[in-house]
C-alpha cells in the first residue's frame, strides 16, 4: 500500500469522500485534516526528484536501445549480404525486424514506469487483435510481401509489369507491405503486396535475352524481295544482335493496303529499346533511298472539268 509520510491512500481516499458532502466553507475547514496537506507539500519534492530521475533513465536507455537496434541491424544485413541474401529479402527483414525490436523496447520502457510485463502483453495482444482487425489490408500485404519473398516473381532490379492497373518499371525494393518501383520517366510508384500477390506479372528482364518483333508495311506495287533483303540487312548490322543465323524475315500477312512485312531477332535484355529503336530508322532511311514506299492514309481528290453548255444551246 502507497504511504505518504505516515498517512496511507485509503486514509487521503477518506478524506476527500468525506469533502464531497460539505455544503459550505465552515464545514469544509472542520473536515479538513491540515497535517495531510502539510506532509504532502513535504514530499512533493522528493517524488518530483524521483520521477525527473526516472525519466533521465528512461531516457537514456531509450538513447542507447536505439543504437543497440541500429547496430544489431547492421551486423544482420551485413551477414545476409555476406551470405548472398537478395536485396528484397534483406529490406523486408529489415523493415520486419526494426518493428519487433521497436516494440521491445517500448515494452521495457514501459516497464520502467512500474507497469506489469503481465499488463504489457494482454494489452500489447488485445491492441494487436484491434489493429489486425482494423488493417485486414495491411495484414493482406504482409502476407503478400511472405509470398513474393517465398516464390520469387520477381526481385530488385527486375523490370515488372502488373496486369491490375497497368503499372510497370523497375523494382528498387521489396518493404513489408509495399514494392517500390521506378518508372521509365523517373516516376516512383509503391505497389501494396497484397495487390502483386494476386495478379498476374510480366517479368521482363527474367531471362538474359529478348526477342525483338520488327514489323513494317509495304505497298503492294514495291518490290516485295528487295524489301526483305534490305530489312534483312539492317537488321543483321545492329550491333546488339546475337546470333544472325537466327535472323528470320517474312511475310506477317497481306493486308487491305499493304503487304506486312516481319523480322525476328535476339538481342540482349539491356540492349532491347536502343536495338529496336535503330532498326525502325535504318529501315525508313534504307526504304526511302531504295524506293520502297510505306503505304499510309491518304487522299487523293479528282476534279472533273465539264464545260456548262452556252445560252443560246440551251434556249434551243
Amino acid at each position: 500500500m502507497t504511504q505518504i509520510g505516515r498517512y496511507n491512500i485509503d486514509t487521503i481516499t477518506e478524506t476527500v469522500d468525506s469533502l464531497a458532502t460539505v455544503e459550505n466553507i465552515e464545514e469544509l475547514q472542520e473536515n479538513l485534516d491540515p497535517s495531510i496537506w502539510e506532509e504532502f507539500i513535504k514530499q512533493a519534492p522528493q517524488a518530483a526528484f524521483n520521477l525527473g530521475v526516472r525519466i533521465v533513465i528512461i531516457a537514456v536507455i531509450f538513447f542507447i536501445g536505439t543504437r543497440v537496434i541500429k547496430i544489431i541491424m547492421r551486423l544482420i544485413n551485413k551477414s545476409l549480404n555476406k551470405a548472398g541474401a537478395e536485396k528484397g529479402v534483406i529490406t523486408f527483414i529489415d523493415s520486419f525486424l526494426n518493428i519487433v525490436m521497436y516494440a521491445f523496447l517500448i515494452m521495457v520502457l514501459a516497464s520502467g514506469f512500474g507497469v506489469d510485463a503481465a499488463s504489457i502483453l494482454a494489452i500489447f495482444g488485445s491492441a494487436t487483435l484491434a489493429i489486425g482487425l482494423a488493417l485486414q489490408g495491411s495484414l493482406s500485404n504482409l502476407a503478400g510481401g511472405v509470398v513474393i519473398l517465398l516464390m520469387k516473381p520477381f526481385k530488385v532490379g527486375d523490370y515488372i509489369r502488373e496486369d491490375s492497373h497497368g503499372n510497370e518499371g523497375r523494382v528498387t525494393e521489396i518493404q513489408i507491405f509495399y514494392t517500390r518501383l521506378t518508372t521509365v520517366d523517373n516516376k516512383e510508384v509503391m505497389i501494396p503486396n497484397g495487390s502483386l500477390a494476386n495478379t498476374s506479372i510480366v517479368n521482363v528482364t527474367w531471362l538474359p535475352t529478348r526477342r525483338i518483333d520488327f514489323s513494317i508495311g509495304i505497298s503492294y506495287e514495291a518490290d516485295l524481295l528487295k524489301a526483305k533483303d534490305i530489312i534483312k540487312r539492317e537488321a543483321s548490322e545492329i550491333p546488339g544482335i546475337l546470333d544472325r543465323d537466327e535472323l528470320r524475315v517474312f511475310v506477317r500477312s497481306l493486308d487491305e493496303s499493304q503487304v506486312t512485312l516481319g523480322c525476328r531477332f535476339y538481342v540482349e535484355n539491356d540492349a532491347y529499346w536502343d536495338s529496336l529503336w535503330m532498326l525502325n530508322e535504318n529501315v525508313k532511311l534504307a526504304f526511302d533511298r531504295e524506293g520502297i514506299e510505306i503505304p499510309y492514309n491518304k487522299l487523293d481528290v479528282n476534279v472533273i472539268n465539264k464545260s456548262l453548255p452556252s445560252l443560246g444551246e440551251a434556249d434551243g
